[in-house]
């Protein structure tokens, strides 16, 4: 029998094709020694374009629909979410609780493609860590964002991790109660840099397996000598956007491989300099807002050593 790899997507209709890139890089690389049982999170409808990606399984790459509307409602009233983000940040938090047949899973968001075998991030031993995890590249490299996980999170940048690409160890976060854990800190503050990122970096701080740049290589700065191992086309880096992203050509070659190519260029072609302009501010207030949380008096960490004073 052969040794399952659980990887989770969390989607919404508008980012089912980008699921589908991420599709082709995966079976490009999926071993015919294990089964890649690939579980999407959603909400709402997804119409014809689940079927399409059902259309893309393979003997050893299947995919699995689970609609968690029940659940998500449940936490509703403490989700967080700026610009172009959904709710579906969130449902990663679901997947210990709702999924008890795994012991360890991958979780990817859509933006990402491999070019390895995704079983090679699963295989390694996290040890008892809650999450492993790749330190976030754009965090370390900007100062507000520096300042910041430390002054508001007391995370140092070098170990903040980004929640694009982690592996979760399933066991362990059980015995904390994630969720109910994951929930009380979302209400407890109103976090709003990186509501669902941030929350897991202050769950996970100190428990953390840090696997190697290569493994979530977003397009910043220039080519390097590593190969990447997976591309995050992360915050605004988006190659179906603008054109010259680093790693453009992994995209591209791939989307033209699934029956959403047509669609992918449509967006592409929609995509106005209105649209580029609100991605500039955009990542201007982001960069402001990061600053002005770390040096706010009442931000999250300050705010919890006062509490734990009294």
């Amino acid at each position: 029998m052969k040794k399952i790899i659980p990887i989770f997507f969390a989607a919404d209709e508008n980012y089912v094709p980008f699921l589908g890139v991420n599709l082709v890089s995966m079976k490009k690389y999926a071993s015919p020694e294990y089964e890649y049982k690939i579980h999407v999170l959603y909400t709402g409808e997804l119409a014809e374009n689940a079927e399409k990606i059902k259309e893309m399984q393979t003997e050893n790459v299947t995919v699995e629909f689970n609609d968690i509307s029940d659940k998500a409602a449940q936490i509703q009233s403490v989700m967080r979410c700026r610009d172009y983000y959904t709710s579906a940040i969130y449902f990663r938090l679901f997947i210990p609780d709702l999924f008890p047949q795994y012991d360890k899973a991958i979780y990817l968001d859509c933006d990402t493609v491999l070019l390895d075998d995704v079983a090679k991030l699963y295989s390694v031993d996290i040890g008892r860590n809650y999450i492993g995890a790749v330190a976030d590249q754009a965090v370390a490299a900007i100062g507000p964002f520096r300042d910041y996980v430390k002054n508001a999170l007391d995370v140092e940048a070098e170990k903040y991790f980004n929640s694009g690409v982690i592996v979760l160890n399933l066991v362990e976060l059980r015995k904390i109660g994630f969720y109910q854990t994951f929930y009380g800190i979302l209400d407890s503050y109103d976090f709003t840099v990186a509501p669902d990122q941030d929350c897991l970096n202050l769950i996970c701080k100190d428990k953390v397996y840090y696997y190697g740049a290569e493994w979530n290589r977003m397009p910043t700065g220039g080519a390097d000598e590593d190969m990447p191992k997976l591309v995050h086309y992360n915050l605004a880096m988006k190659p179906w956007h603008y054109d010259g992203v680093l790693f453009e050509e992994y995209f591209w070659d791939y989307a033209k491989q699934t029956p959403f190519y047509d669609f992918i260029v449509a967006q592409k072609k929609a995509f106005t300099p209105e649209m580029a302009e609100c991605d500039r501010v955009g990542g201007e207030k982001l960069i402001a807002l990061a600053q002005s949380e770390a040096n706010n008096p009442d931000n999250y960490i300050r705010t919890m050593r006062k509490k734990a004073d009294k």
